[in-house]
């Protein structure tokens, strides 16, 4: 068992005089971030100086009373101090290269704001924020633990004016009971993923079921004049499209991976580079709709919350190519090829199928090595010579 923050989230529907406030709040705090953001930039640039979380707080707190800036008192001070937080954890992770550079937020795209425990009241499922009067009408869509502390809530507007709030808890999450079993998952197009065991789970493609209803609504959008209130129920439109897409694929690889970690105790996966794949222009659209990443991101953070192990395995594995049964790798492989015959020892494969189990066996190397990134046949670097990696030679 092990103590995990947990994010639950529900939908809920505010009242005209909470939509107001929510709409300030949200506006104040997309304003902090930007002015944040451009004096963090400027300083940098100008004068080679970082300024720190301590001193945007202290400007903020003389920006508040100059008469130009007095309706950043109109709302919760707790937000705007959350959202020079969340510039700060941006800044770190883009120094940490996990991110690109931090930039401005935009009124159209996802708005949200944060509470901390001082600026909101939770008792026998009554949420009260601060600056309101009336608790919010939340759909209760699951059961909170018994007895959980929320330490912090964040109220959320996505494109399509949907309001959704998002309670983070503290609790403790049992582990499942171990298993031996291991698989391999290769994931592929035509089919979402292959395991080891035969298991063939195809793709729903979302994006392709909607396309054509997504196309005639942004043609539209576009037809209507700017600024009117046309124009603006039209981006509604096209923006619940977008919304149902990105519901549908999220609950389809959530249940997945949820069940994929119930059912196994290791899973071995290789770890591709999306970024780069999604530069071919075939496959861009079938590979940003099918949602790799997110998939194995699931499977690692559910992983570590049920005491299962998630295992990556090297990009340039030749796992396609080389036979299960013998071990011999063939020259070329291309895609449209779905089943090879190995000219060692003739037996047939399923690509996918060969490449799961190949994953499998490369993954419970790794996992016996201690999580080095070993490789069969890698030769080991002999002492005082040092070995190249592949950036190096880039």
């Amino acid at each position: 068992m092990c103590t995990q923050k947990r994010a639950y989230k529900f939908r809920f529907y505010p009242t005209n005089e909470q939509k107001q406030m929510l709409a300030r709040t949200f506006g104040c705090t997309r304003f902090v971030y930007n002015w944040a953001l451009r004096l963090k930039t400027d300083a940098y640039h100008k004068l080679q100086r970082r300024l720190s979380y301590e001193d945007l707080s202290s400007l903020l707190t003389d920006l508040k009373t100059q008469e130009a800036y007095t309706w950043l008192n109109e709302v919760s001070s707790v937000p705007l101090q959350q959202t020079l937080r969340h510039l700060d954890n941006a800044f770190l992770a883009f120094f940490e290269k996990r991110v690109k550079y931090p930039a401005f937020k935009k009124k159209r795209n996802k708005q949200s704001a944060s509470y901390a425990a001082s600026a909101f009241t939770f008792r026998h499922g009554v949420l009260r924020l601060a600056k309101m009067k009336d608790p919010l009408d939340i759909v209760w869509s699951r059961s909170l633990p018994a007895q959980v502390v929320v330490s912090s809530v964040t109220v959320s507007k996505d494109a399509a004016e949907r309001y959704f709030v998002s309670l983070l808890v503290e609790e403790p999450i049992p582990y499942l009971t171990p298993t031996d079993v291991t698989i391999g998952a290769d994931l592929g197009l035509k089919s979402f993923v292959v395991l080891s065991d035969g298991q063939i789970i195809g793709n729903p493609r979302f994006f392709r079921q909607d396309e054509k209803k997504l196309a005639k609504a942004q043609r539209r959008y576009a037809r209507k004049q700017k600024g009117s209130k046309n124009r603006d129920k039209a981006r509604r439109q096209v923006a619940r499209i977008h919304a149902r897409i990105a519901d549908r694929r999220t609950d389809f690889l959530q249940k997945l991976s949820t069940r994929l970690i119930r059912e196994n105790q290791t899973i071995c996966v290789e770890s591709l580079r999306v970024k780069n794949m999604i530069k071919n222009p075939c496959l861009s659209k079938a590979i940003s709709d099918v949602g790799w990443g997110q998939f194995v991101t699931l499977l690692e953070y559910k992983a570590g919350w049920y005491g299962r192990h998630v295992v990556r395995i090297d990009t340039w594995e030749p796992t396609s190519k080389r036979c299960f049964d013998c071990g011999h790798i063939v020259d070329s492989l291309p895609l449209n090829v779905r089943h090879w015959t190995c000219p060692e020892c003739g037996i047939h494969h399923h690509r996918d199928l060969n490449a799961a189990k190949n994953i499998r066996s490369v993954g419970l190397t790794v996992l016996n090595a201690c999580g080095e990134a070993v490789r069969p046949g890698a030769e080991k670097a002999k002492p005082g010579k040092p070995q190249r990696s592949r950036k190096s030679k880039k």
